[in-house]
This record gives structure tokens, sequence and C-alpha cells, in this order.
């Protein structure tokens, strides 16, 4: 699928199929079929098309959307050796529970609201024609450790820019795994076309907005008193970085 614009359908029926995929997440194709009320022989055609066009991909009996967003890359440092890879939907509950487990001091606002948002639909890619979202994770033996997400909005006047949130549970930082993460979906996010990132924090998050700084994003604006975590009000720190034509 090129670029992070939703696909385009000539077609009713194959919008139908993707529709129903991108809304409940992966389904076993005779369920899809059988929802949407189509012949068997029209729906393997269409099916056909979307796969060779890379708009679903098939999978553990399942249909979900095709991201293209490379291949795992394997780190080892003196203590951890963890892997970056792209999400996939079976992530979903871990990839949850690492986020909520990381946000627990209250330090990563946008980040509970992301999780909220995929536990409540159940669903962890979006890729239609108001926003799409793709996760990438670490993983130390197949476990979730940290995420970095990109959520893009297909607006014409906000169609250059995605928000970023990420996060590495406690007991892994201070391993790189962090900064791979971002690199990672920076170098996505530039393939893609997206020419600006950004990223919001509160200000208590003192070691966040150290780290983005380090990684070349600026502070562009602050919300005074924009958060209340417990009985305080905290500013809301409004991050961007520009990306060039790698994304680095």
């Amino acid at each position: 699928m090129e670029g992070l614009h939703a696909p385009e359908f000539t077609n009713r029926d194959r919008s139908d199929i993707y529709e129903f995929v991108e809304r409940n997440g992966p389904t076993p194709p005779e369920t899809v079929r059988e929802r949407l009320n189509m012949e068997p022989r029209a729906f393997g055609h269409h099916l056909a098309i979307l796969e060779r066009d890379n708009v679903l991909e098939a999978g553990d009996g399942t249909l979900r959307i095709a991201f293209e967003a490379g291949a795992e890359e394997e780190y080892e440092t003196g203590e951890v050796s963890f892997c970056i890879r792209q999400a996939r939907e079976e992530d979903l509950t871990g990839l949850v529970g690492a986020i909520r487990a990381a946000i627990g001091d209250g330090q990563h606002v946008q980040a509970e609201t992301v999780a909220d948002i995929v536990d409540s639909e159940g669903v962890l890619l979006r890729h239609n024609d108001i926003e799409s979202r793709v996760f990438f994770v670490a993983t130390v033996r197949e476990e979730v450790v940290g995420w970095v997400h990109l959520k893009h909005r297909d607006l014409a006047k906000l169609s250059h820019t995605a928000e970023l949130t990420l996060g590495v549970l406690d007991a892994y930082q201070g391993q790189g795994i962090g900064s791979h993460l971002l690199e990672r979906g920076l170098e996505w996010a530039g393939s893609q076309g997206t020419e600006r990132i950004y990223n919001s924090v509160p200000a208590t998050n003192e070691r966040g907005i150290d780290f983005f700084r380090s990684h070349g994003f600026e502070e562009e604006a602050r919300r005074t008193d924009h958060y209340k975590i417990g009985e305080e009000y905290v500013d809301e720190v409004m991050m961007a970085r520009r990306l060039d034509d790698t994304g680095l």
C-alpha cells in the first residue's frame, strides 16, 4: 500500500471487504464473505485483487490490513537482546498492557489515550479515509517491552504530518530500545512522505522531553495547565521534528 493515504476503490464490493476488515480487525475470510452476503466465486475474485494490490493480506487463517513496514531487526546490548518490528494484531493485549504499565506515573498522557482507544476498539491497525495508525514494538522473548505509535490524519491540510507516542518499560530503559524504536518510526514515516512529526508530553516528564530533544525534536509551544495529574495542573509541552527525505 503506497503512502499513508487510505486506498481508493473503483469497485464497491472490494471497498466493502476492505472496510469490514479495517473496522473489525483480523477476520476469517469466510466470516467476511458471509457477513457481506457475497457469492463465493465473486468474493474470491475480489479478495485475490485486494491481496495482489497489497491492500489486504492473509495470515493465520484471517484477513488483515496490509502495511509495508519493513523486516524485523534484532539488537543485542550487554544486558538484553531485543527485536524491533511492526506490531501485529495478535500483539494487541501485550501492547496495551505495556503501555498501561509504562504510563502508571502519569507522564505519558497521550499514550494513555492511545491505549484506551485501542483497547476499546479491539483493533490495533487503522487505515481509512479519516486517519491511519501503525505501531512498531520492541520485544524480548516475544513479550512487548516498548512501542512507538504513529497516527496520521488523512485531511488535506494535515496529510504531511503525523503524531507520535513512544515508551519503554522501566526495567528495559537505558538499553537504547527507545532510540531504536524512534529511529524505526521516523524512517517509516519519512518513507511514507511525512514531513513533520509531533509529540506532546506533560512538562513534568523531564526525562521524556530531554530524550526527544536529544533526537532532534524542538519545543514549539506550551499549553498552560492543560493536564490535571492528581491535584496538580501541568503544562503540555508540544514538540516537533521535521523529516528529510529519508526520515532521519
